[in-house]
């Protein structure tokens, strides 16, 4: 049934290219740090990443050519963190080239701290830490691989944190969300309202 809403006329994307780059969508924007081989950090943003279960398994997608995917084989663990949308100088300093020594000198310029659990760093001002050893990977994703991880300790800034005593909608206009929106663009997300939840559902 046609509705005034629905658009006139649709176009077909070519599949020679990424349709993701033909349109915008919203992601997460997460840090991931991993232990290098010498023992200093490094740290990626990557936004193709989410949990993978209502549990405690999270999974991010990387290309096996980056040093994330290398270290975080290599040691079996890895750290993610939540930046706030002060932290977008701060992510995309992550994302800064290697010199040919294989160094990041961008990752000097960032304030980290110690893991509790794992090996690994955690990126200060973020709004959620978690720490993760890794449980498996799957390869051969065309070009890219998602590697999973088990949670094995959490940490949030006390004014991220839901609670019975405030109203959502506020917590999020005071502590907004850091969002990727593909490609090249970020959102802080403030403003929202309740899902209308059809009666009866259940995940």
């Amino acid at each position: 049934m046609s509705t005034a809403t629905e658009p006139s006329r649709y176009v077909s994307l070519s599949l020679a290219t990424p349709v993701w780059d033909r349109f915008y969508s919203v992601a997460p924007l997460v840090l991931v740090g991993t232990i290098e081989s010498d023992g200093s950090p490094d740290i990626a943003p990557k936004h193709l990443a989410m949990p993978m279960s209502w549990g405690a398994l999270f999974g991010f997608v990387c290309s096996p050519g980056h040093a994330t995917y290398r270290n975080a084989v290599a040691t079996e663990e890895f750290t993610v963190g939540f930046p706030s949308p002060e932290l977008v100088l701060q992510t995309s300093l992550a994302a800064g080239p290697r010199d040919a020594d294989g160094d990041k000198p961008t990752l000097e310029l960032m304030s980290l701290s110690p893991a509790h659990v794992v090996s690994g760093v955690l990126v200060d001002g973020c709004r959620v830490h978690l720490e993760c050893r890794l449980e498996r990977v799957v390869d051969d994703l065309e070009e890219n691989s998602l590697l999973i991880g088990r949670i094995v300790a959490a940490h949030a800034s006390q004014r991220a944190l839901r609670s019975t005593e405030a109203d959502d909608h506020d917590l999020l206009d005071r502590v907004p969300l850091l969002a990727y929106v593909h490609p090249g663009r970020v959102a802080s997300v403030h403003q929202t309202k309740p899902f209308p939840y059809h009666r009866g559902y259940h995940r």
